[in-house]
């Protein structure tokens, strides 16, 4: 009740005739720009002999490189592979026997008109058909992560989508996979949206009562209801924060050192968990004597395991600098922030409950507008529909080039 004593003043506040913006949709904020109009190629397999190499296009020239070096042939039918024999542009010169691919957009990866090249992986065939792209009018060498910016900036993909997708590239045990594929498939990202709807839903009640008051038959316990909504919220984002570092520790993989006393069989567990030799058995003590790191997959999981010096008082310098390097890896594991994945979800998160906990706290309901209006920016950062061009630069830079 006592918000609604307040709605008069912040209607007063508001002044005649001002109205609040629409609410966005999945890409009303996003800010990284469409490409500029150029069309992009590189090649998006792996780099190196191999059977098959996959290069592609992306952009309004799309369709004029593919007719360039498969000329005079006509496009083949979309999303459709055809044998085509390529030559260079300006030589006539063959190139390769090729399967060309024509994904004209909106309906392709980027959300542009889009070609596929799949060509004999030899380096000489692959620089070739890559010398011949860079002679058609309009073209230009990608960079790194290109052409997923183009997906996203064109709403392809939301911007936690985009980190499982570089999640899944970098991915290498099942656990990792399996966390980057969910992220990719978009859970996380439609979860946040999820959260977002609830706090529109509430912002837009709360404004409507400020606008309206009481005099025009609105429902009954409306405020109410948005307290309870953002009660069930509040839980919602607090759950998930305490659980956060478990997706992080996934993502980068935990660091595991066996510590213990001299001849305990550390090295031995480090040699059988890794399947190697990485360290020196022997029944003499202090035969560690700096920290060996090793990479394992346990179970799909990632780990990075550190074989330490035994730790007892050594009997000479170089023994106890081991014991000493030993000590100063069996650092607290809880110091840090929790995490989720990145750590800007943690701080987006965090924002948006600190948001949501001066919403409870606001004297009046225009306060309380303006706390839900900084609760849905921090969840629309989530998505990338609120997203500076810095931090989309730092994201798309983990991309390689041809992705």
């Amino acid at each position: 009740m006592w918000r609604r004593l307040w709605a008069p003043a912040a209607r007063a506040a508001r002044g005649p005739g001002s109205r609040r913006a629409p609410a966005p949709g999945r890409a009303g904020l996003r800010t990284a720009a469409p490409s500029s109009g150029a069309t992009i190629f590189a090649l998006s397999s792996g780099q190196g002999r191999c059977g098959v190499a996959v290069i592609r296009t992306s952009g309004p020239a799309s369709g004029l490189a593919l007719r360039s070096l498969a000329a005079p042939r006509a496009l083949p039918p979309a999303r459709s592979a055809r044998l085509r024999r390529l030559r260079d542009p300006r030589s006539g010169e063959p190139l390769d026997r090729a399967l060309v691919l024509w994904f004209p957009g909106p309906h392709s990866f980027t959300g542009e008109d889009c070609a596929e090249f799949h060509v004999h992986g030899g380096p000489a065939v692959v620089s070739g058909v890559l010398q011949a792209l860079g002679s058609v009018p309009g073209l230009r060498p990608a960079e790194a992560g290109e052409f997923t910016r183009r997906a996203f900036a064109h709403g392809k993909l939301s911007l936690t989508e985009v980190e499982g997708l570089a999640d899944l590239i970098h991915a290498e045990t099942e656990a990792q996979r399996r966390q980057a594929l969910r992220q990719l498939d978009g859970e996380l990202g439609e979860l946040c949206r999820r959260w977002a709807d609830t706090v529109t839903k509430a912002l837009a009640h709360v404004e409507a009562y400020i606008d309206f008051g009481e005099d025009d038959n609105l429902e009954e316990g409306v405020l109410e209801q948005v307290d309870s909504e953002l009660r069930a919220l509040e839980a919602a984002l607090g759950a998930h924060l305490q659980d956060a570092r478990r997706g992080q520790r996934l993502r980068s993989g935990a660091h595991v050192v066996v510590a213990g006393p001299p001849n305990a069989g550390k090295s031995s567990l480090v040699n059988l968990l890794s399947q190697k030799p990485v360290s020196i058995v022997s029944p003499e003590p202090g035969t560690t004597r700096d920290v060996l790191e090793t990479a394992v997959d346990l179970a799909g999981f990632p780990a990075l395991l550190s074989d330490t010096a035994g730790l007892r008082e050594g009997v000479g310098p170089v023994e106890q600098e081991g014991v000493r390097r030993a000590r100063e890896r069996c650092g607290d594991p809880a110091r840090g922030p929790p995490l989720l994945t990145r750590a800007r979800h943690h701080y987006h998160l965090q924002g948006c409950l600190k948001a949501l906990g001066h919403y409870k706290q606001a004297g009046d309901l225009a306060l309380a507008a303006e706390a839900l209006r900084v609760a849905r920016k921090h969840l629309a950062h989530l998505t990338g529909a609120g997203g500076t061009e810095e931090i989309l630069d730092v994201i798309f830079r983990d991309f390689c080039v041809g992705k």
